[in-house]
């Protein structure tokens, strides 16, 4: 049914719950797992010009802590461990969702909310555009109520 499943992760709490169940879903199709990271180039542009290298830089570092938090629970907790990484600048929504085409992933899984916790939306902004525009199926997984205060 899956045979391959595309994290989409900003490191967020909700995204390390998203990543856990994506590799189970993985696990129990024995599908290849593809994790995506996305530097928003709409933030780095946003910010004021003498500090959007650093911001740059920031997020670039923040993309691989995620990925790497992919690939280190994915050793731990899957039989094959192997995770194929991308870091992308753009969009987040337009990046995420043409990865899951050119991959031909069968499902992405996301956290409902981000970085900027989108003070308390249902979904992130992200998380949202992602659902309504994704061709393969969307697997959402919610932050439990406190997991950011443990983090």
């Amino acid at each position: 049914m899956f045979e391959t499943v595309l994290i989409a992760t900003d490191g967020s709490a909700s995204a390390k719950r998203a990543v856990e169940a994506a590799l189970d879903l993985a696990e129990r199709f024995d599908a290849s797992v593809h994790a995506l990271y996305v530097v928003d180039a709409g933030e780095v542009a946003a910010s004021p010009d003498e500090v959007r290298d650093d911001l740059e830089r920031a997020l670039a570092t923040a993309g691989g802590r995620a990925l790497t938090f992919v690939r280190e629970t994915a050793d731990e907790t899957a039989e094959k461990g192997d995770v194929v990484t991308a870091v992308r600048e753009g969009d987040p929504v337009d990046e995420i969702c043409q990865y899951a085409t050119d991959q031909e992933a069968d499902v992405v899984v996301t956290g409902t909310r981000g970085r900027h916790d989108d003070h308390g939306f249902l979904l992130g902004s992200v998380a949202e555009g992602v659902v309504r525009r994704s061709g393969p199926p969307v697997l959402t997984v919610r932050q439990l109520e406190g997991a950011a205060a443990e983090e």
